[in-house]
C-alpha cells in the first residue's frame, strides 16, 4: 500500500539508448555534482589538489555508472527510437518494475507501475509530445481523468495510428497491454485521494462496505469511502481501445482479444468471454489470404480436415477457445477442437535445416566485435511475424503440440466419469478405467515429447525453451496426479473386496479372490515409483533451465549479454 508516483524513480535527466546521447546526460550530471561538492576557491588552492582529483574520479565514476545502468535497461527493454526521451524512460521503468527483485518486498508496486504506463500513454496520445499526426475519431472528447497523482488526457476510443512508424505502433500496443495487465491487478482496489494510497476495497469504511476488514498490522489506517476513487480504469478500457484502434496488426488485436477473454473468464463472465473468443476467431479468419475458405467451422471452432491454409493466428485462436471450453467443463466441445488443432499441427511443414554456425572469430575480430557492441547500440528489434503466414514445425511448435496432447489427456481422464450411458456396474467400471488409461497415455507421450525436445533445443531459443519447460512441468504434474488418483481408486476397490470376502466367509465358509484387484494396485504403485523418480530428474532439469535462462538474460553469451541484450 504505497502511494503511486507519476514520475520514474530515476533523476529527471535526458536518457537515450545510444552512447552519444547518454554522454551528454552524464556530463550534465557530472557538472552538477562538481558544483555541489567542490567549495568555492578550492581550484586555486594548491594544497587540496588530491581532493580535487578525488572529486573528479568520483564524479566520473558516478556518471559512468549511471550511463551504463541506463544503457543496460534500454538494451534489455528497448524502446521505439521515435518516442521522446521522457516517454521512453517512463515505459522502460514500468517494464523494469515487473522484475521480482526490483522491490525490497519482492512484490510488484502495481499502482506506481500502472501510473508510469498511464503517463506514457497520455504523452503518446498528446499531439504536442509524441502523438503528432494521430487521428482522433469524431465524438471523442479526449476526456481527462485522475489517476495516481496526475490528471491525464487519455482517449477512451481507438485512434488511427497508421501515420506512425511500425516501431511506434508496436511500442504503443505494448504500453496498452501493460496498462491492461496493471488494471487487472488493481481491480477491486480503491485510491485514497487525500493520501494517494491504494487499498483493497474490503478495507474501505463506508455505507457500501458496512463490515470492513481490518488492515494488516503496520499498514496505513483504512480509508473513508467519501475520499476514495477506483484505483484504475477497468481492463476493458485498454483492451477495447486496442481492438478499436486503426493501425494494429491482426496478431496484436488477437492478443488483446484473447487476453480480454481470459480476464472475463477469470471474473466469471463466461458468456461474454465466449463472445470475445469468437471475436478473436473472426480476427484470425478475416486476415487469411483471399480465396482461403472453409478452414474453421465458426459454430464449433473445429478446424476442417480439408483445410490447407491454417495460419498461426488461427491455431492460437482455436486453441484458446478449446481451453475456454475445458475450463468451463464443456469437455465435449473442447476435445474435438484440440484434436483438430493437433491434426493441423502434425501436417505443418518441417522447419528448414538451420545454417551452419559461423566460423570462429580470431582474437582481433572477437575484441573488435565486443568493442563495437559496447559503443554502438543494437537496432530496434525487427517486427515479429504477423501471424497470418503458414507456421512451420519448429522445435517450439513441437512443444506446442505436446501441450495440446497434455490437454487431450487431461480431458479424457476427467471425462471418464461423464458417460451418459447406463451400463452395468462392472462394464461402467471398465469403461471408466479405459478412458483414464487413454488420458494417461496421452499425458505420458506429452511429457516424453516435451522433455526430449527441451534437451535437444538450441540454447539461444529462450522463447521456445520456456514453452517446452512450461509444457513439461504441466504434463509431469498431470501424470503424477493421474497415477495417484488411479492408485487411490484401486486401493478403495481392494479394501471393498476384502470386506466382502470376510463377510461371505462368515456366512458361506468361502469367498472371492482379491488377487486381480491387488495386482492392479501393485501396477499403479510401480508406476507411481517411476513417476516420482522421473519427477526428481525433471525438477532438476527445470531448475537448471531456469538458472540458464536467467543467466542468459542477465549476463550470458560472451559475458556481455547484459549489454548486448542477449
Amino acid at each position: 500500500m504505497h502511494p503511486p508516483r507519476a514520475t520514474p524513480i530515476y533523476p529527471e535527466l535526458p536518457t537515450a539508448s545510444c552512447i552519444q546521447d547518454i554522454l551528454k546526460a552524464g556530463i550534465a550530471l557530472f557538472i552538477c555534482f562538481l558544483s555541489i561538492s567542490i567549495p568555492p576557491g578550492i581550484v586555486n588552492d594548491p594544497i587540496p589538489e588530491l581532493l580535487l582529483i578525488g572529486h573528479l574520479i568520483a564524479g566520473s565514476a558516478l556518471a559512468l555508472f549511471w550511463m551504463v545502468s541506463v544503457e543496460i535497461k534500454e538494451r534489455r527493454y528497448q524502446t521505439p527510437p521515435d518516442w521522446s526521451l521522457k516517454t521512453r524512460s517512463l515505459y522502460r521503468t514500468a517494464r523494469v518494475m515487473l522484475e521480482p527483485d526490483i522491490s525490497a518486498s519482492g512484490l510488484t508496486e502495481w499502482p506506481q507501475l500502472a501510473n508510469n504506463y498511464w503517463v506514457a500513454l497520455s504523452r503518446l496520445e498528446d499531439p504536442s509530445v509524441d502523438g503528432k499526426d494521430l487521428q482522433i475519431p469524431p465524438g471523442d472528447d479526449h476526456r481527462a481523468y485522475v489517476v495516481g497523482i496526475a490528471a491525464l488526457g487519455f482517449s477512451r476510443n481507438g485512434l488511427d495510428i497508421t501515420p506512425k512508424s511500425e516501431e511506434w505502433r508496436r511500442g504503443y500496443h505494448s504500453a496498452l497491454m501493460g496498462a491492461a495487465q496493471a488494471a487487472e491487478h488493481l481491480d477491486g482496489e480503491v485510491r485514497d485521494t487525500t493520501r494517494d494510497i491504494t487499498f483493497p476495497l474490503e478495507h474501505m469504511i463506508g455505507p457500501s462496505n458496512p463490515r470492513p476488514k481490518p488492515v494488516p498490522h503496520g499498514a496505513a489506517s483504512p480509508p473513508l469511502e467519501e475520499n476514495c476513487v477506483p484505483a484504475s480504469e477497468s481492463p476493458q478500457t485498454f483492451y477495447t481501445k486496442i481492438l478499436t484502434t486503426i493501425g494494429f496488426s491482426p496478431r496484436q488485436r488477437l492478443d488483446a482479444a484473447l487476453a480480454y477473454a481470459d480476464w472475463l473468464d477469470f471474473k466469471g463472465l463466461h458468456e461474454s468471454a465466449q463472445e470475445m473468443y469468437d471475436w478473436g476467431l473472426d480476427i484470425a479468419m478475416g486476415a487469411l489470404p483471399v480465396g482461403v475458405n472453409n478452414v474453421v467451422d465458426t459454430q464449433t471452432g473445429i478446424i476442417s480436415n480439408s483445410a490447407t491454409y491454417v495460419s498461426n493466428n488461427l491455431l492460437k485462436a482455436t486453441t484458446a477457445l478449446a481451453v475456454h471450453h475445458a475450463l468451463n467443463n464443456n469437455l465435449t466441445a473442447a476435445l474435438p477442437i484440440f484434436l483438430s488443432v493437433l491434426r493441423a499441427r502434425k501436417q505443418l511443414s518441417l522447419a528448414p535445416v538451420s545454417e551452419p554456425p559461423p566460423p570462429q572469430l580470431s582474437n582481433t575480430e572477437w575484441i573488435w566485435s565486443i568493442t563495437k557492441s559496447i559503443l554502438i547500440s543494437p537496432p530496434y528489434p525487427p517486427p515479429p511475424p504477423s501471424g497470418n503466414e503458414l507456421p512451420i514445425r519448429t522445435a517450439k511448435a513441437v512443444c506446442e503440440e505436446a501441450a495440446v496432447m497434455a490437454h487431450i489427456g487431461e480431458i479424457l481422464f476427467a471425462s471418464a466419469n461423464q458417460d451418459s450411458r447406463p451400463p452395468s456396474r462392472a462394464k461402467k467400471s471398465q469403461n471408466i478405467l479405459r478412458k483414464q488409461e487413454a488420458g494417461l497415455g496421452w499425458t505420458r507421450d506429452a511429457v516424453d515429447v516435451s522433455e526430449s525436445t527441451l534437451t535437444s533445443m538450441n540454447p539461444t531459443d529462450l522463447d521456445g525453451r520456456q514453452t517446452c519447460a512450461e509444457c513439461l512441468k504441466t504434463g509431469m504434474g498431470n501424470w503424477s496426479a493421474m497415477v495417484r488418483k488411479l492408485l487411490k481408486d484401486q486401493q478403495a476397490v481392494v479394501s471393498t473386496k476384502e470386506e466382502k470376502v470376510v463377510t461371505e466367509r462368515s456366512w458361506f465358509w468361502g469367498g472371492h479372490s482379491t488377487e486381480e484387484a491387488e495386482e492392479d494396485e501393485s501396477r499403479w504403485e510401480r508406476e507411481l515409483q517411476i513417476v516420482d523418480g522421473r519427477m526428481e530428474g525433471i525438477q532438476r532439469l527445470l531448475e537448471n533451465e531456469k538458472e540458464s535462462r536467467n543467466f542468459r538474460k542477465a549476463g550470458g553469451g560472451l559475458g556481455l549479454g547484459w549489454l548486448t541484450g542477449g
